[in-house]
Order: structure tokens, then C-alpha cells, then sequence
């Protein structure tokens, strides 16, 4: 018993300075795979928002708003909320896929925070979210897009939506973590995404649809995201759009943080 009592492990509770470094450290390792990987970026930052814009606003435009001047004053602000919720619902995707492969049984062995692997696929999910968000703006803006509040609304309309996605992001691990095969964790978040942002005043305004459907557009968090990045933008009244979106976001984070951390704990 002696001679084994050195190889035991040493516990020790890690400060919240060495936690934050850690999860920052992992955030930008799930970063660094995009140098390797420029096309994902391109793609996803460059050709996405291009093809969404041309195919929703272009196509649909005229036939929604009369002309596609108008569509894209109402339309960019919700395509950027869609955008930031389908790439957010991606991180447990990735998460499912590096637990598969074994990554994290590797980084249990290392003297880290047990947490930081979690949070790091957090914080890069953020980053590109982000990316893809601004140059999105820009994209829209290059169309004729008009940030009629200033550059401190707008600004404060996306940290909105880095807020949300936040919330959402602990919904998409829990999935990962949960599903037995990457297959189901695509089609659970697909079945999650769909009915959030078609059935809400992303694309549309809410007036024509069924009264039952409607209903759950108007107390949709993607609507309420939507209106309140739309009155940040282009002006208009904010009403209680914004305290709703901080609102779901505090009871996305309260409900599934908790859920996803302790799946996580079972899993690894």
C-alpha cells in the first residue's frame, strides 16, 4: 500500500483564473483547425451569406414586399437571427464528434478544468458565429441594407445575438451529448430549428397566418430576437423585444447549462 500511495492522484480544486485560461486555451483550439481548413471559413462566412441573400431576397423579395429594396430592410435582420441559431444548433455536432473520437477521454488525462472542454466548444461556436453574422451585415449592407440607428445600436443588436445564442448553444450540447449517434444529433437539432425560424416574423410578418400559429410566432424567442435586432437597425419601436430575448436566454441557460453539464460529467 505504500508503494502505490505516490501513483495516487492528487486532487486539487483549480482557481477561477486557471478555469478561464483553460476554457480561452480550448476555445481557441477548436478555432485553430479552420487555418488548416480555410474552405470552412470561406464558406461559411463568404458564400453562405451571399447565397441567403440572393435566394430569399432576390427570389421571394418581389413577391412578399413588392420590390427587394423593401424585403431587405425587413428581411436581413431576421436572415442573421436564422443564420445565428442554425450555426449555433451546430455545436453538438461538433461536441458528439469530438467525444466519439476520443478527444476528451485524452484531455481528462491532463491536469485541466474538467469544464474548460465544454465552454471551449462554446467559445468557438461564438467566434464563428460572429464572423459569419458581421460579414452577413456587410453583405446586406453592400446590397442597400440601411443601419438607420447608428453603429452603437447595431452593435448592441448582435452582442443581443451573442447573448441568445449563448442560450441556445447549451441546448445543442445537451443534444450532443444525449444522442447515441451523430446522425440523430443532425436530425434532432434540424427538427429543433425548423419550427424556431419558419414559424416566426423571420421571413414574414405574422399578420396573415392562422390564428393558433400565430399566437406562437408572436411568443417565439427568434421573433422576439428578430424585432428587437430589426428596431436596432433600421429604427422603429423596441417595445419589450429586447427584455424578452434577455429573458429566454436567461431560461435557456438556467434550464439546459445545468443539463448539458451534468450529461457531459456521465459522458466523459
Amino acid at each position: 500500500m505504500t508503494a502505490l500511495a505516490p501513483l495516487l492522484p492528487v486532487k486539487h480544486r483549480l482557481g477561477p483564473v486557471t478555469t478561464v485560461r483553460h476554457c480561452l486555451t480550448l476555445g481557441g483550439r477548436n478555432l485553430l483547425h479552420l487555418k488548416s481548413n480555410p474552405g470552412e471559413i470561406i464558406g461559411f462566412a463568404v458564400v453562405q451569406p451571399l447565397m441567403v441573400i440572393a435566394l430569399l431576397v432576390y427570389v421571394f423579395g418581389g413577391a412578399i414586399a413588392g420590390d427587394t429594396a423593401t424585403y431587405l430592410q425587413y428581411a436581413l435582420p431576421g436572415l442573421i437571427v436564422q443564420s445565428s441559431v442554425t450555426s449555433v444548433l451546430a455545436t453538438g455536432t461538433g461536441l458528439h464528434q469530438d467525444i466519439s473520437n476520443g478527444l476528451f477521454d485524452r484531455l481528462r488525462s491532463l491536469p485541466i478544468a474538467r469544464i474548460a472542454p465544454l465552454i471551449g466548444h462554446l467559445i468557438g461556436t461564438l467566434v464563428r458565429v460572429m464572423a459569419g453574422l458581421l460579414m452577413l451585415l456587410v453583405v446586406g449592407a453592400a446590397q442597400g441594407f440601411e443601419m438607420r440607428t447608428g453603429f452603437g445600436s447595431t452593435l448592441g443588436g448582435l452582442l443581443l445575438i451573442a447573448l441568445f445564442a449563448t442560450g441556445m448553444a447549451w441546448v445543442s450540447m445537451l443534444v450532443g451529448l444525449a444522442a447515441k449517434s451523430a446522425t440523430t444529433v443532425h436530425m434532432l437539432t434540424g427538427m429543433l430549428a425548423i419550427p424556431l425560424t419558419f414559424c416566426s416574423n423571420v421571413f414574414v410578418k405574422t399578420d396573415t397566418m392562422p390564428g393558433w400559429l400565430r399566437t406562437w410566432a408572436d411568443i417565439n424567442p427568434i421573433s422576439q430576437e428578430a424585432t428587437a435586432l430589426r428596431a436596432l437597425t433600421s429604427g422603429g419601436p423596441v417595445g419589450n423585444s429586447v427584455w424578452w430575448t434577455l429573458a429566454w436566454t436567461v431560461v435557456l441557460t438556467a434550464v439546459f447549462a445545468p443539463l448539458a453539464i451534468q450529461a457531459y460529467r456521465r459522458r466523459v
